[in-house]
């Protein structure tokens, strides 16, 4: 059969790729040895045998060899990295317990220690590399079948399409609509039968992989299919149902003995860039700040920050600050606005802005065309209010009438000066439902990278003074 000469094929592939890596490790050992002119002794040859065990187990035990079909490429580096720290350590404690670490050269084993995991990692690359060459044209493929032909099943498939070079072939779904609707398809993939029907496909078709996508209520489908087919030939995979609750960035932990999913998205690095970015921009910008202080004091004499209740994670309320660009008692004067042109009034209540507000400053207009009005909440930032990049901040009456459903994911996270909003159609959105749109999707694909580019069009926007007011 296919199939099972191709596990047969990735079994090889994987035992010569091991052995490879463990040969390579003590290989690169010898090698420096020899560059550095460091006389061979008997050291060296226990320390290369005890080397090669030790990787041989320490890979193993770390998967090394599992497949990687569909995983990023810092997911194995990562997972070489800790195989390899395994070994170093237990080298180390060796070194220690018989007091023989004067007999090897420092300079060698911490050449050797450090970049031994990248030389690993590019071996790792180049075979991921030529797979994926294969793949795409058909070869090294696995079979697989998804178990729900919902809107879960069909995100599933729909991603495994854009990722050809992980070689999975859907063969098709099993759902129990198929009663209803015997010419039923999906993504155009028939539907194979119900889920009662499953365990006699598996027995008499190769399938590699079974991809559970049911809702989390259909727990006892969920539970007879573990219990009816793990034994079947083909890995089973659960797909967390966590589109229901709004949040990708969902992750599994472990309470004692109790695993939990974890729904705060994980931002400890947007904290540490947002602290050194901040206090660059607030070092850098000092001269120019303090001149647009001065100029909005000699306009009007009134306060130079603008201080407003605003949303950050969790809900809770903190005081958003910006340079003002309105007259004193700004607020007053907006019912006055309100009640002698009521167009104004619907033109807020759709948008929360007007395009043209006669409350604005001179310097306030100039500033707000430039967002250099926002510079301050930069001090926001560095108080762990707001991120540099984000979500819009928003007020409690916003989210309460116009998030809802989108209510709980803009609070899973903290507000930013800039984001998709600010690089998008800015101000120009009459349509609030846009921006909330354009929030849940940075909420949902939030990365460092994204971050980045987000800020680098931001500035080009300043310069340009597209949109804002």
């Amino acid at each position: 059969m296919l199939s099972t000469n191709l596990r047969e094929q990735s079994s090889l592939m994987a035992r010569l790729l091991h052995l490879l890596d463990c040969l390579l490790v003590v290989g690169y050992l010898s090698i420096l040895v020899y560059w550095y002119r460091v006389p061979w002794s008997q050291y060296y040859t226990r320390l290369v045998i005890i080397t090669f065990i030790l990787t041989l187990i320490s890979f193993q035990s770390f998967q090394l060899y599992r497949s990687w079909r569909g995983w990023k490429f810092y997911t194995e580096f990562l997972i070489i990295l800790k195989a390899w720290v395994m070994v170093i350590g237990i080298l180390l404690f060796y070194f220690f317990i018989f007091k023989i670490s004067i007999a090897y050269s420092r300079a060698v084993f911490m050449i050797w220690s450090t970049t031994t995991p990248i030389l690993l990692f590019i071996i790792h690359l180049s075979a991921r590399k030529i797979l994926r060459y294969f793949r795409r044209r058909g070869k090294n493929v696995r079979r697989a079948v998804i178990v729900g032909a919902g809107d879960l099943g069909i995100n599933l498939a729909r991603e495994l399409e854009t990722i050809p070079w992980a070689g999975i072939e859907i063969m098709g779904f099993f759902d129990d609509k198929v009663a209803e609707e015997p010419e039923l398809t999906a993504m155009g993939k028939p539907v194979i039968g119900t889920i009662s029907e499953l365990p006699e496909y598996l027995s008499v078709n190769d399938i590699d992989y079974v991809y559970i996508a049911l809702p989390m209520r259909a727990e006892r489908k969920i539970f007879s299919i573990l219990r009816e087919c793990r034994s079947l030939g083909a890995r089973i995979y659960l797909v967390p149902d966590l589109y229901v609750f709004g949040l990708h960035h969902a992750e599994i932990q472990s309470l004692g003995k109790m695993l939990i999913l974890n729904f705060n998205p994980h931002t400890e690095w947007k904290r540490g860039f947002d602290v050194v970015f901040s206090s660059l921009v607030l070092l850098f910008t000092l001269p120019l700040t303090t001149v647009i202080s001065l100029l909005i004091k000699l306009e009007d004499g009134g306060p130079v920050i603008y201080r407003h209740k605003r949303i950050t994670a969790t809900g809770k309320e903190f005081e958003c600050l910006k340079f003002r660009t309105m007259q004193v008692d700004a607020d007053r004067k907006l019912d006055e606005l309100f009640a002698k042109n009521p167009a104004m009034k619907e033109e807020w209540s759709n948008t929360r802005k007007l395009k043209k507000d006669p409350r604005i400053t001179r310097i306030g207009g100039f500033l707000r065309k430039t967002s250099l009005d926002e510079f301050p909440q930069f001090i926001n930032v560095l108080r762990g209010d707001m991120s540099v990049v984000g979500a819009r901040p928003i007020v409690v009456d916003e989210l309460q009438s116009f998030y809802q459903e989108s209510a709980g994911r803009y609070c899973s996270m903290k507000p930013g000066i800039t984001g998709p909003w600010q690089v998008g159609k800015r101000s120009n959105i009459d349509n609030y439902q846009e921006r909330i749109d354009l929030d849940d999707w940075y909420i949902l694909n939030y990365s460092l990278w994204t971050d980045i580019k987000i800020i680098a069009r931001t500035v080009v926007i300043m310069f340009k003074n597209n949109g804002a007011y």
